[in-house]
């Protein structure tokens, strides 16, 4: 009886503590000094170390357009799009959002919500995909550990479409 008890009383305090945790994600767009400029299609989700999607995160793409036609060119993300994208009714809630522009723009995720309540303990990547019309296509991962035993700032740097992707782990 005393076994099962504590072994309730652990399992509690891992959820707790996987839940707790909070994960914060930078992403950064350069400005491209090139004579057309558009701004990128962004994907942004959780990866496991087989390559399967654990979460979307965000999907950044043209979402003005009438009739929904900016998510006709969703596919130009291939890897997210074939893991993923082809699989969902777009606009997403909560996943879908406009087109940003050059600079930095941050995700917040609480431990306690959506998708990181989900997540179990194990070995993880963030991947930032973009794509820009009349321009390329990237793929920055940045893998970490969840839940994370300590604070922790881990990063990549993307090489054209992508500048620094950040992420913020704390306990």
């Amino acid at each position: 009886m005393r076994k099962l008890l504590l072994s309730a009383l652990l399992a509690g305090l891992i959820a707790r503590t996987a839940q707790a945790a909070d994960l914060g994600i930078t992403i950064e767009i350069p400005r491209l000094d090139v004579a057309e400029y558009h701004r990128p299609y962004v994907a942004i989700w959780l990866e496991t170390p087989d390559q399967n999607v654990a979460a979307d995160l965000a999907v950044w793409y043209d979402v003005a357009k009438k009739n929904n036609e900016g998510a006709e060119w969703l596919k130009d993300m291939r890897q997210w799009w074939r893991r993923s994208g082809r699989n969902q009714q777009f606009p997403v809630d909560g996943v879908s959002g406009a087109t940003r522009p050059a600079g930095q723009h941050a995700l917040a995720l609480a431990g306690a919500g959506k998708p990181l309540a989900d997540l179990k303990p194990g070995r993880y990547a963030v991947v930032v995909e973009a794509a820009r019309e009349v321009g390329g296509r990237e793929l920055v991962r940045v893998p970490f550990d969840w839940p994370p035993s300590k604070a922790e700032q881990l990063s990549a740097r993307g090489e054209h479409e992508l500048g620094t992707i950040a992420l913020n782990l704390k306990p």
